[in-house]
């Protein structure tokens, strides 16, 4: 195969061991060419456009430049490469951030070799692969009822609330005062047209709201 069939790769990792790891096993596969291996955005940029890579496997947390908010860097540089994701991150904002900023893919570290060079090959037809695990959390969050009338802030509170967090404990996670959590609640039972907790966790579960 010559090289111009190849997809061309560049790997942004900054764990040696990980980014050598991916560079033996994807350049060993047939019609995957590794151009080069990076260990932060910072390290890339300079080089990026000559590198002319179809796909970047890319961290999100690196030295300098974190993987998130290198994505519309690398857009700006080279808009016809395609970003995949590969970390060890699984939260719904840094999934969305990721999304919303321009990567094709989502990958998690526990992703087979096999699983990640198949996702190579399936973002640059137009695909987007995601780990089981992401795609549970994007599924999951467009479940919930878009039409919640609960402000974003209740919903995280009802969430606590159904976790069993006690007032004071809701209190310490968000760093907001035991009065504006308390009438954060009352919101919610007014909105909801519920009187107790139990309510309020079943009208929430029954409705999607959380």
């Amino acid at each position: 195969m010559s090289d111009m069939e190849n997809i061309r790769i560049v790997i942004i990792e900054d764990d040696e061991t990980i980014r050598d790891g991916y560079n033996f096993l994807i350049g060993q596969a047939e019609g995957y060419h590794i151009i080069n291996t990076y260990a932060s955005f910072d390290d890339a940029a300079k080089k990026l456009a000559a590198d002319a890579p179809d796909v970047i496997l890319l961290d999100i947390e690196m030295p300098g430049t974190n993987g998130i908010d290198a994505i519309p860097k690398i857009k700006k540089l080279l808009p016809n490469a395609f970003v995949l994701i590969l970390t060890v991150y699984e939260s719904e904002k840094l999934i969305f951030d990721a999304l919303s900023n321009g990567a094709s893919g989502y990958l998690t570290k526990n992703t087979s070799a096999a699983k990640i060079i198949e996702s190579i090959k399936e973002v640059t037809q137009g695909g987007g692969p995601m780990s089981v695990n992401i795609a549970r959390v994007v599924i999951n969050s467009f479940q919930k009822n878009q039409n919640s009338p609960l402000s974003k802030r209740e919903t995280q509170i009802l969430e606590l609330i159904c976790n069993g967090k006690s007032r004071s404990q809701i209190a310490k996670e968000l760093f907001i005062d035991l009065e504006t959590v308390r009438s954060h609640i009352k919101n919610i039972y007014i909105k909801l047209d519920v009187n107790s907790r139990s309510d309020a966790i079943k009208i929430a579960r029954d409705n999607k709201l959380i």
